[in-house]
């Protein structure tokens, strides 16, 4: 059975986390007689705009899936496996959770119209839902061109993650330049500034990422940080602001590319540190339940704060829940109910972590792959060989079924 790399799955579990408080921090539900509508305290406190560069960490999601795709990917053509046939089962792993979501909600939500839910927090509910849906569709296109990854990583290295960067570059100056295009043009660095992470985390794979190219990382991050916010004006949100006529997020910037390398190289500094904290047993047990239910923490987390905020606005307005975040007793007030969110976000994903298990697909094949597992593996013999060497064991010794533990970061890396 070969190793599972912690840190690995630490880092997939602090970008969940990220994500979870982020949102739940910057959505804001105001309770109207109609139900909910949406508001953000980002329109109301501009000195709540720096926190998103700590809660925007889906630079280490991609880091984490380039990773695990690159070494999943070696270890299924080290088996004879087809390309088409890993990404083909890639993608029905990343799918599967969210059309079970999208299913059930498509059949709750008339239901619960009947029974009185009100048109407004039904709206909200299906925008707050779909929001999250970007991110999942852009990291499975980028997911099925991890063939192109790898063969990209081999031709060029570390040159490959700062073409991508130079890439989105080239579209702000498009954007924000003294021709400026159409705003549409800015759609065209989606997958360039996300694909960064993701082609830096094939480079990490290859052992191409040392300390010397994560300080690297940061000071180049730091660098550009500066520039783009203190001489060329950019919004300090990396998130959508309500109302701004400017935004990092949608499209992506090239603050997305420059925070991802702070948060990298910051992280890949702190690897020593990192692993000893979860040594600890209650952290590990947090990271491993994160890591097995993170596609239905991604698609149900938005729900959750939904159904807390209509179930408080049916007894009244409670701070923190429906009124209008506007001052920073809100964010006190709503930092009070994380607590509460996080105890329904887990009833939730209890009653659909069933979608992320692994099931046959069409041609039979069984979802694998994608945990993240130290460079070198044990083979049935007992011997160690490197990923992509094949074990030539394994005609001889039937390797035994994972359990659900072995799992734990198969499902988002």
């Amino acid at each position: 059975m070969r190793e599972r790399d912690r840190f690995i799955d630490g880092l997939r579990a602090l970008a969940i986390l990220g994500v979870v408080t982020g949102h739940w921090m910057v959505g804001a539900l105001v309770a109207t007689p109609e139900g909910l509508r949406i508001d953000s305290p980002l329109r109301h406190l501009d000195g709540l705009h720096p926190v998103t560069w700590l809660l925007q960490m889906l630079g280490l999601f991609f880091l984490v899936g380039g990773y695990t795709s690159a070494q999943g990917l070696r270890r299924a053509r080290a088996r004879g496996e087809t390309d088409a046939q890993w990404v083909r089962r890639r993608l029905w792993r990343i799918g599967r959770p969210v059309i079970a979501a999208t299913t059930i909600l498509a059949v709750a939500l008339p239901l619960l119209g009947i029974l009185g839910l009100g048109s407004a927090t039904a709206r909200t509910t299906v925008v707050l839902f779909l929001q999250p849906l970007w991110f999942i569709g852009v990291y499975a296109v980028i997911s099925a061109l991890t063939p192109y990854a790898l063969r990209l990583d081999r031709r060029g290295g570390l040159r490959m993650v700062l073409a991508f960067a130079a890439a989105v570059a080239v579209v702000d100056v498009l954007r924000f330049g003294p021709d400026v295009e159409p705003a549409a043009v800015g759609y065209l660095s989606v997958l360039p500034a996300w694909f960064f992470a993701y082609q830096l985390g094939v480079a990490w794979s290859a052992g191409r990422v040392d300390r010397r190219v994560a300080a690297g990382l940061v000071a180049a991050g730091l660098a550009v940080s500066v520039l783009l916010l203190a001489v060329l004006e950019y919004p300090v949100s990396i998130v959508s602001v309500p109302g701004s006529a400017r935004s990092n997020s949608n499209p992506p910037s090239l603050m997305v590319p420059a925070l991802a390398a702070i948060q990298i190289g910051v992280v890949l500094l702190l690897r020593g540190p990192i692993e000893r904290l979860l040594r600890r047993r209650r952290v590990w047990a947090v990271v491993t339940g994160l890591n097995l239910s993170a596609m239905s923490v991604f698609t149900w987390h938005q729900v959750a704060l939904v159904g807390v905020s209509e179930l408080a606005r049916r007894v009244g307005t409670l701070p923190g829940l429906g009124d209008a975040p506007v001052d920073a007793g809100w964010v006190a007030a709503r930092f009070a109910w994380y607590p509460v969110l996080a105890l329904v976000l887990a009833g939730i994903v209890v009653l659909v972590r069933r979608y992320e298990h692994p099931v046959k697909v069409p041609s039979g094949d069984r979802i694998s792959g994608g945990t993240a597992y130290r460079n070198e593996v044990p083979t049935a013999r007992g011997s160690r060989a490197r990923p992509g060497s094949p074990d030539r064991s394994r005609s001889r010794t039937r390797r035994p079924e994972p359990g659900p533990a072995d799992r734990a970061s198969a499902k988002s890396g």
